[in-house]
């Protein structure tokens, strides 16, 4: 179901429809969540909280309003507030870049046939991966969130900027930065090597 379409339903009918705003955003959400906090527990919390809080906002919307919503990103919007409210004054854990369920594998999938899938190119890789989600995590906030919605999440510019309450170009600047910054960590990391 196409969200203007979801939208639709939900503006006539929230308490017959809502679950299938759960149902298709679920999976989206905890990902999100998940490499947010890299934990699975907080993140489930995380999209529990922010499925509760979407549906008390629509209880009290209009229909033209919950018809005229970004979905995705507004959802991903209440998500990010649950996750800034829950943070503040905690040590970020490492964020794990995969989806989570596929541990890589579509990746090494991608490459059958071929000595990428030796063991030691997998190590190399997972290596690799430890090392990137290590320095996603240390990014500053501003910049670790635009990177992870932007690379990681796939979110466009307009959707990141409506959903961080940001103009567009504070957020190609901090998704500029937070590359750079990735890839000073990485240079750097290899200088020691």
């Amino acid at each position: 179901m196409h969200d203007q379409d979801l939208l639709a339903a939900l503006a006539t009918e929230l308490d017959g429809c809502f679950e299938r705003l759960v149902v298709t955003y679920q999976d989206r959400l905890y990902a999100f969540a998940l490499r947010l906090t890299g934990n699975p527990q907080d993140a489930e919390e995380i999209i529990a909280d922010a499925f509760v809080r979407a549906y008390q906002a629509l209880t009290r919307y209009p229909a033209d309003r919950i018809r005229g919503l970004t979905l995705q990103a507004w959802l991903y919007q209440i998500a990010l507030n649950i996750f800034r409210n829950r943070v503040r004054g905690r040590r970020l854990a490492l964020v794990p870049l995969e989806p989570p369920g596929e541990g890589g594998e579509g990746m090494e999938s991608a490459f059958a046939g071929d000595k990428a899938e030796r063991p030691d190119a997998v190590l190399e890789r997972a290596e690799l991966r430890e090392k990137l989600a290590g320095v996603v995590a240390a990014l500053p906030e501003r910049y670790r969130m635009a990177v992870v919605l932007r690379h990681v999440q796939g979110l466009g510019y307009g959707e990141m900027a409506a959903m961080l309450r940001q103009p567009i170009g504070t957020v190609k600047a901090n998704v500029h930065r937070g590359i750079r910054l990735l890839r000073e960590a990485l240079d750097k990391d290899q200088e020691w090597r």
